[in-house]
């Protein structure tokens, strides 16, 4: 009989926790790296995260620690949950401690601040590993939603196709439906650009602007990311999936998404400082957006909606005023 296939989450927070649920539950003997003792003790003694899931009973064969090394050892699978700003740094501490042939998986979306690189990239870079090592989960995934055993469809990307089938195979359960995609670039941009578009449909709502203004910055946010997409060798065909539209609709339309929230709160009239002290999560879009538009300047892509969320969020620019730039851009094919 088979050993049990092993996985180590860092860390504990709404995604790792409803993603390693999501491992436990297709078999696999998890380990959650908690920061903080208090939620490696509830988890254990509970069997519950309380400060992001109350009443989601998790899985037995899931268990946490504070302690990276004893997470760490022997895992398959070592996946990465932690703000995007921060993986490098806590990566670096990490990396001694992992075991010699893991997978390192990354859920995160977004681009890094300074060297404009994707989360795998930082991966391999910190890590010194190929790309045959490194494996994303993207898609439309809201945690609650997952946690909630509610049925999802995701992507798991690695251009190492065999190792793509591992973690498929490793994530699949009755309610969550994984796909293989070898196209690790689009996958990442995909849900690195949500984000910046969750945070403009987020203004749009918060002013009050209507359905069809929601449906258009979707649709001109697919088209943009799409267009960066292609600068750097990703595959079209990707942003019309999970990793693409299907990331972007459910950022787009729904109340849990941290970034749409964010987003409504600055509509409503809300500053930054007041929407980050009022918003308990990490809205990834809020840093990335700069990143984003730094990666676009860097391949010659034109993003006019990353723009003005950087100019709201960064530079102070009432989204009134904003919004009225946008409109009044000058007027171009669909297809420019």
């Amino acid at each position: 009989m088979s050993k049990p296939v092993k996985a180590a989450v860092f860390s504990a927070g709404s995604w790792g926790t409803a993603f390693g649920m999501v491992l436990a539950d297709a078999g696999c003997e998890v380990v959650l790296w908690a920061r903080r003792p208090e939620v490696a003790d509830a988890v254990n003694s509970s069997r519950m995260n309380p400060e992001y899931f109350a009443g989601i009973e998790l899985p037995e064969n899931l268990r946490a620690t504070t302690d990276p090394a004893a997470a760490a050892a022997g895992a398959d699978f070592t996946v990465l949950s932690v703000p995007s700003q921060t993986l490098r740094g806590n990566l670096a501490d990490w990396v001694p401690l992992l075991a010699p042939d893991t997978i390192l998986v990354s859920l995160m979306k977004g681009v890094e601040l300074g060297t404009a690189m994707r989360m795998t990239e930082v991966i391999e870079d910190v890590a010194k590993v190929g790309q045959d090592r490194v494996a994303v989960v993207t898609g439309p995934n809201l945690a609650r939603e997952i946690a909630a055993r509610m049925p999802a469809a995701s992507v798991v990307a690695c251009t190492e196709e065999a190792v793509a089938q591992r973690l498929q195979a490793a994530c699949h359960t009755p309610y969550f439906r994984p796909y293989t995609n070898t196209d690790v670039v689009g996958c990442e941009l995909g849900g690195a650009v949500k984000n910046v578009i969750g945070l403009a449909v987020g203004i749009a709502d918060g002013m009050g602007l209507g359905d069809n203004a929601k449906g258009s910055l979707i649709t001109r946010g697919l088209a943009e990311t799409t267009r960066l997409g292609l600068a750097m060798g990703a595959d079209p065909l990707t942003f019309s999936g999970l990793a693409g539209l299907g990331d972007l609709v459910a950022t787009c339309s729904s109340p849990l998404s941290r970034n749409h929230t964010f987003g409504t709160n600055l509509g409503k009239g809300m500053t930054l400082q007041e929407t980050i002290a009022v918003t308990r999560q990490t809205a990834e879009g809020v840093k990335s957006c700069e990143s984003v538009l730094d990666l676009a300047r860097r391949h010659g892509v034109d993003m006019p909606i990353t723009e003005t969320v950087v100019g709201i969020v960064h530079e102070g620019k009432p989204p009134v005023v904003a919004l009225k730039e946008l409109m009044s851009r000058s007027a171009k094919p669909e297809r420019h």
